[in-house]
């Protein structure tokens, strides 16, 4: 299937030269999945609602201060016949919702995650939830500020947040757009009067106060047909994973950025490698990081990875003009999920440490199933099973 059925003309553009206030109010009144950005009429890229909350640009400032152009990749795009897998993965490594699609190398449309996502749908039931999901989320508490989950959501590149009640139970969930959507709305009455100055106190504005109740959940044995038509009749980007037995409890997350990176997933023998923030890449090429996840894989053949997903980050601290860089690589395999994480100046540094980790990792979960598989026949041996 390719995209040309499904991707639209529709979609909001602005040029570089656009104050950041303007765009910021466009993410408020229209909650639109991105806008495209244009120089002079040529396409330079895409901003997200996540871009604009996390950016440290003033309203004054023009977008083309936001604009990050990589030396090694332009900025994602896709052509009006690509196939929907490719266009899931390019989704997925430029972490948008959103992308460009061009016919003759004009700019034709948009193409985005929801249109793709009930494109599949009938096709998700052969997924479930636990196939697919994000483990172990982070949370925050009730009373914690926003200035604390807007730090956690940089941080970790995610969208969004549970929160936790002072008995540890799921009481709400916080977003980007929750916390946009105030930060915005708010600064409207502090730029001026006796309120100037207090956009600082916002930051200190608890959790709880911002964040929606009750909370949608779902299940792991449900499948990713029947959460995903719960995110897109509800316009969520993602639920909460909770026990079958108590919704309180939050035991994972997924969003529609885990269905479209399975639909990126294939029976190929080639391993399926997913990289998020692919235009951090510097001296270190998408195959060479295959190449070396690979190479930590075949060294043990009993343990099958179907899937791997490497995760950039960039730091604001630099030295000699590279950036600090966070990398994270994380491996979807039949004895559960292993990940090794890393920072150096520069991607390849960074990804080096993070493969080292995960190489210990994984050896250290071979040693610990081979020291069951012992004592498994030692315990057969003494008829103690």
């Amino acid at each position: 299937m390719n995209i040309a059925d499904i991707a639209t003309t529709e979609f909001i553009e602005v040029d570089v030269g656009t104050r950041m206030g303007k765009v910021r109010s466009m993410f408020e009144d229209g909650n639109p999945k991105g806008i495209i950005v244009t120089d002079d009429g040529e396409y330079e890229g895409v901003i997200s609602e996540r871009e604009v909350l996390q950016s440290h640009v003033e309203d004054d400032a023009k977008v083309a201060a936001l604009m990050k152009p990589s030396r090694n990749a332009p900025a994602p795009q896709v052509d009006r016949n690509e196939d929907v897998r490719e266009t899931a993965r390019v989704l997925v490594e430029s972490n948008a919702k959103v992308a460009p699609v061009f016919e003759n190398d004009d700019l034709w449309g948009v193409i985005t995650d929801d249109a793709i996502l009930e494109a599949v749908l009938e096709n998700l039931d052969t997924l479930t939830v636990e196939d697919i999901y994000t483990a172990d989320p982070v949370t925050l508490e009730e009373d914690d500020g926003i200035g604390r989950a807007i730090n956690q959501l940089r941080e970790h590149g995610i969208s969004r947040l549970p929160v936790l009640n002072e008995n540890g139970y799921l009481s709400g969930v916080v977003t980007t757009h929750d916390i946009a959507d105030f930060v915005i709305r708010e600064n409207h009455t502090t730029t001026t009067g006796d309120r100037v100055g207090d956009t600082q106190r916002l930051l200190d504005v608890p959790v709880y106060d911002i964040m929606a109740s009750p909370v949608e959940t779902t299940t792991l044995d449900a499948t990713a047909q029947e959460a995903v038509e719960t995110m897109l009749d509800n316009d969520y980007a993602g639920l909460i994973v909770t026990p079958e037995d108590d919704d309180r409890i939050v035991i994972g997350v997924i969003t529609k950025t885990d269905v479209l990176r399975a639909l990126t997933f294939t029976e190929e023998q080639r391993m399926d490698v997913q990289i998020t923030n692919i235009s951090m890449l510097d001296t270190i090429t998408r195959e060479g990081i295959v190449e070396n996840i690979e190479d930590v894989v075949d060294k043990y053949q009993d343990m099958q990875v179907q899937h791997a997903h490497v995760r950039f980050k960039e730091h604001q601290e630099k030295l000699r003009g590279t950036p600090l860089i966070h990398c994270q690589i994380r491996l979807r395999t039949n004895k559960g999920q292993i990940a090794g994480t890393g920072e150096g100046y520069g991607s390849e540094n960074a990804f080096r440490v993070a493969i080292d980790k995960l190489e210990r990792n994984v050896l250290e979960v071979k040693g610990v199933t081979s020291d069951e598989e012992y004592r498994g026949q030692l315990l057969r041996k003494l008829n103690e099973l």
